[in-house]
């Protein structure tokens, strides 16, 4: 168990489709860690009224279903491309919603240290670096996996083409970005059971303070 003095927060990126929150699930299996999970909290934050009322002012009611919740796919075609409405769109909505997520990532960090029961925290969050809060974390993780097979898994669990991943990923910083800006990489090529593995000894040397 670590010291409550330190409870390490490991931020865990990747490509689109890199299966890094399959690789935080198996770790959530088999080590005593806490996961936190950015892109559901994105989803919770589109529900607080403030995040709907300001959206709703900058992308209008069109980005609304008929239950008043907002339309992921809807705005993602507004947000998600390489024209300058759609940075300028995304640029909009994170304003909106990356102070919100990062306060609940905040409260969600503090409650796990304060609790005394995990040994790490895992922030799983698709933008971490974009966001800015890689400066929550004591160490941040790269999951490397090929376009080949990116494209595999996204086309099987997302239904998504290579021109939907390319513009998905076209929002992100790149992957030579996000790999330098990390502190290990795990290699996602093989069994899960191998990758879980890599990132069980990356754990274990950042609880102990090794790395």
């Amino acid at each position: 168990m670590s010291t409550p003095d330190f409870v390490p927060v490991i931020g865990l990126i990747g490509g689109v489709g890199s299966g890094k929150s399959a690789v935080a699930r198996w770790i959530g299996d088999h080590k005593n860690v806490v996961i936190i999970d950015g892109d559901s909290i994105g989803h919770q934050v589109l529900e607080i009224p403030k995040t709907k009322e300001d959206i709703r002012r900058r992308f209008s009611e069109s980005v609304f279903n008929e239950q008043g919740c907002v339309d992921r796919n809807v705005l993602g075609r507004l947000v998600f491309g390489s024209a300058a409405e759609h940075r300028q769109a995304q640029t909009n909505l994170e304003q909106i919603v990356h102070p919100k997520i990062r306060k609940e990532i905040i409260n969600q960090i503090q409650d796990a240290r304060s609790s005394g029961n995990y040994e790490a925290i895992i922030l799983d969050a698709a933008v971490l670096l974009e966001a800015g809060w890689n400066d929550l974390c004591n160490a941040v993780v790269f999951v490397e996996a090929s376009e080949e097979c990116r494209l595999k898994r996204v086309a099987q669990s997302r239904g998504w083409n290579e021109k939907t991943l390319k513009t998905r990923e076209a929002s992100q910083l790149s992957l030579d970005e996000k790999r330098k800006a990390s502190d290990q990489v795990i290699y996602n090529t093989g069994t899960l059971q191998e990758s879980g593995a890599q990132f069980e000894n990356i754990l274990e040397q950042i609880i102990n303070q090794q790395i």
